[in-house]
């Protein structure tokens, strides 16, 4: 079940491959995703030390959790996946000049996954292209749409 996409990731990027990680969230953070309190819109994925770092994800704090704590809500926060997954996109990244972007976030079994994409940059033609192609479907969809009534 989809908590929130990322909807700029697929305006801005080609996707290419896609990967699906586990993220270290406190129980301030999973009870506010719960309650749909979070964007990933702005957020992107680093590479440090052979670990995978979320950088830039919100999640505001409920007001009813833990008042006694102080939250930040665009703390970086560890990604986990498998350590051959993670050799994989080192390389990729630091050769192919490749990005990664966090593209959607759901529950898998009760937790809480992130799906995370390997990336290459779109250019501002690339992004027009999409954009006349988008249009000329929603126009096709319109027209069979028309001559169905």
């Amino acid at each position: 079940m989809s908590i929130t996409v990322n909807k700029k990731a697929f305006h801005d990027y080609f996707i290419e491959e896609k990967y699906e990680a586990g993220i270290v969230l406190e129980g301030w953070e999973v009870k506010a995703i719960r309650a749909g309190r979070m964007n990933i819109k702005e957020s992107y994925v680093i590479i440090k030390g052979g670990e995978l770092f979320l950088i830039g994800m919100h999640i505001s704090p409920l007001t009813s959790a833990s008042t006694h704590n102080t939250h930040d809500p665009v703390r970086t926060r560890k990604l986990l996946l498998h350590e051959r997954e993670i050799s994989r996109l080192i390389g990729k990244v630091e050769r192919a000049g490749y990005a990664l972007v966090p593209i959607d976030l759901h529950f898998l079994r009760g937790r809480i996954k992130l799906e995370i994409g390997l990336a290459k940059g779109k250019k501002q033609h690339d992004k027009r292209a999409d954009q006349l192609e988008k249009e000329g479907k929603r126009e096709a969809q319109r027209a069979i749409k028309e001559r169905m009534r």
